[in-house]
């Protein structure tokens, strides 16, 4: 008999097409990383599976996660299926790995692990991806978001669902995921580096944006925001703090605006110099076009600094309160507006009793998450689905038996 029969939680594998280290390595990645490294704080064997990149090792171990790497952008898929029947065979990277419980990740398409392992899945889907397949081009778009929305949800039709925020698990619940099978475990945040000055807010105004420089994050409305209020704002300076392979175009646009002197790229840096931009900033600006959370709104409310970004991006109307602890411009269904969100980033600048409430609101709010508590809430779930149950709703830590709902027998 498997061990997951009894209902015992002490090993487990995780699947993901990155890790942190990945040069496009970003927030999904951290969150999994950081569950890990809780869960084998916990005395868990975690193992994570992900794609090779220049420079990666095959393996390693990190924050008591051993880490296995194989494939690329699209073979990490088949590789990782193909590793996990060679280790229960008995060879291969991922012998001798028996799991109690597997977190297949959904970064657009799963890796429909459980067709192939003898425990039970959780699908971790951090949000729907609609808004990015065009930039894969038209026919992987159109498969990929036939293989999300129509075939992920018939193939993992009895399994627990786990994303992140509110919005996530409605966007779930619209593809045909039953509502009593989606848990929803918040992201944690780190503590401050104990040696990052706090709060040096620079003497002129400035902005900051922390992301991936990809696509879909439409960095191009802060530039566009900047060049619109640089008048009207003498001094105003954005940081762009992160790397992407967008970052060459972003460029051109700075040089077509004429921001060259407005505008610093950081590129990627150590945390402790992710929080000083952070705390230098008075506003975090968060143009992006979809958002399962945004790790980047608690990051900058750490700092007392307030965000604006757009309602439409779905996360952020669970990161950020709207006039609370930051500023959502536009509606839900609606295409972004750039010039609501740069009447919003100058109202913020100009207004220093308004961005110094929203901001104390937005550092307030940032101390209810820690990954400690995240990882403890991914074990609830975890361990239901060992148990052979499933957990529906907002899940902050352990889960009391009431929660539980019976699964459906299904062959794993």
């Amino acid at each position: 008999m498997p061990r997951w029969g009894v209902g015992s939680l002490r090993e487990v594998l995780l699947l993901c097409w990155r890790d942190t280290g990945h040069p496009q390595g970003g927030g999904s990645e951290r969150y999994l990383e950081q569950v890990g490294a809780g869960l084998a704080a916990q005395g868990m064997k975690v193992t994570l599976r992900t794609a090779w990149y220049p420079g990666a090792a095959k393996e390693e171990m990190v924050d008591g996660i051993r880490i296995s790497r194989a494939g690329g952008r699209l073979s990490v898929y088949p590789r990782a299926l193909a590793a996990i029947v060679a280790g229960r065979l008995g060879f291969g990277s991922l012998r001798g790995i028996r799991p109690d419980a597997v977190v297949d990740t959904q970064n657009g398409i799963p890796f429909f692990s459980r067709v192939v392992t003898g425990a039970p899945v959780t699908l971790l889907v951090h949000h729907c991806h609609r808004e990015q397949w065009p930039v894969a081009g038209p026919l992987m778009a159109k498969l990929g978001w036939w293989l999300e929305s129509a075939v992920s949800p018939r193939v993992h039709r009895r399994n627990q669902y786990l994303t992140v925020s509110l919005p996530s698990a409605d966007e779930l619940v619209a593809l045909g995921v039953d509502r009593e099978r989606v848990a929803v475990v918040r992201n944690g945040a780190d503590p401050i580096p104990e040696s990052t000055p706090v709060d040096t807010r620079t003497p002129h105004a400035s902005l900051s944006v922390l992301s991936r420089l990809v696509p879909h994050k439409q960095i191009e409305d802060a530039l566009s925001a900047v060049a619109a209020l640089r008048f009207r704002i003498p001094g105003l300076h954005l940081d762009i703090i992160g790397g992407g392979w967008w970052e060459e175009n972003l460029r051109e646009r700075v040089a077509a605006l004429g921001l060259d002197s407005a505008v610093t790229f950081h590129g990627h840096v150590e945390e402790a110099r992710k929080h000083e931009l952070l705390g230098r900033s008075w506003v975090h600006v968060m143009p992006s076009r979809k958002e399962g959370w945004g790790l980047a709104v608690i990051e900058a409310a750490q700092h007392g600094v307030p965000t604006v970004g757009y309602r439409s991006s779905k996360g952020l109307t669970d990161s950020v309160i709207d006039g609370v602890t930051g500023v959502l411009v536009g509606s839900e269904g609606a295409e972004r507006d750039v010039q609501a969100l740069t009447d919003a980033v100058g109202e913020l600048l100009l207004d220093d009793y308004m961005r110094a409430e929203l901001g104390e609101k937005a550092r307030v709010r940032s101390r209810e998450f820690s990954w400690e508590q995240t990882s403890h809430g991914v074990r609830s779930v975890l361990a239901a689905s060992v148990a052979g149950t499933h957990i529906s709703g907002l899940v902050s830590g352990p889960v009391s038996a009431r929660s539980h709902r019976p699964a459906e027998p299904a062959h794993q």
